[in-house]
């Protein structure tokens, strides 16, 4: 972290696709720097978690951040969906851990308030948010949008906490835990 910027890795971990969003926070300004998405063809679970760590080990080569922001798992309907999306999230922090990263976690209500304003957005609504906050020409995709929308979340809390230390703590119903 050079004075009061800091680079954001945003990450939506999924199984199939995991997307991946890069910001410069500098003061207030929040700047796009990259986005994509890590997808692992179908085949053994091992595998594909191994592709997806792989993958994120680039990407933080690449973009080098200073800290990672996931999103927390929800739990649906399908307890075999949670538990493999949990594999792909737990490999998610270990690519960031393991590169020294701080990673800090929000739920998918936080990142949509701290963007949209609205927890229950649609996810065409923060496609259309990220967009207009990092000013760029043309929409990320669905997965791409919701790491950015993590990072800026992330960036939001990081002013908004009074740059209080988010290692090990977690926002329950608007309070550190």
């Amino acid at each position: 972290m050079i004075g009061d910027k800091i680079r954001i890795l945003g990450i939506d971990p999924g199984l199939r696709v995991t997307g991946f969003g890069v910001i410069d926070k500098n003061g207030s300004n929040l700047i796009y720097v990259g986005s994509g998405c890590i997808k692992t063809s179908e085949g053994e679970l091992p595998a594909r978690l191994k592709s997806i760590l792989d993958s994120l080990n680039e990407v933080i080569a690449q973009y080098r951040p200073e800290c990672t922001a996931v999103e927390q798992v929800f739990v649906n309907i399908n307890p075999k969906s949670t538990l493999l999306l949990g594999q792909a999230r737990g490999v998610a922090i270990c690519a960031a851990v393991i590169n020294n990263l701080m990673v800090a976690e929000y739920t998918a209500l936080q990142i949509k308030q701290a963007v949209v304003g609205n927890g229950h957005a649609k996810k065409d609504q923060v496609q259309e948010m990220v967009m207009r906050l990092l000013n760029l020409t043309s929409s990320p995709s669905a997965d791409a949008a919701d790491a950015l929308a993590c990072a800026i979340c992330h960036a939001h809390a990081e002013v908004g906490l009074g740059k209080i230390p988010l290692i090990g703590y977690r926002m329950k119903r608007g309070r550190l835990v």
